[in-house]
């Protein structure tokens, strides 16, 4: 299973990684972490600033992606 997947907006200004909370102490949920990161620059020569990030049970997070994914995000290679 990969670490972390990647989404890109429609005119590539904002980045979204999706990563498994791995150092989660709660014994009944799983959770995800979604960093928010805005593209400055040219993407690749520059790392996105990060803007936020926000814990989310997995179930959350899989509803956010689709609702993403309906909005014209894409997937991306590894931005950071």
């Amino acid at each position: 299973m990969e670490d972390s997947y990647w989404l890109i907006n429609s005119d590539r200004s904002r980045v979204k990684r999706f990563s498994k909370n791995k150092q989660n102490k709660d014994q009944i949920f799983e959770y995800m972490f979604i960093y928010s990161g805005k593209i400055v620059g040219v993407l690749g020569k520059e790392p996105p600033v990060l803007a936020t990030r926000e814990e989310l049970k997995i179930e959350a997070a899989r509803d956010t992606w689709k609702k993403l994914i309906a909005q014209g995000w894409r997937r991306t290679h590894v931005v950071w």
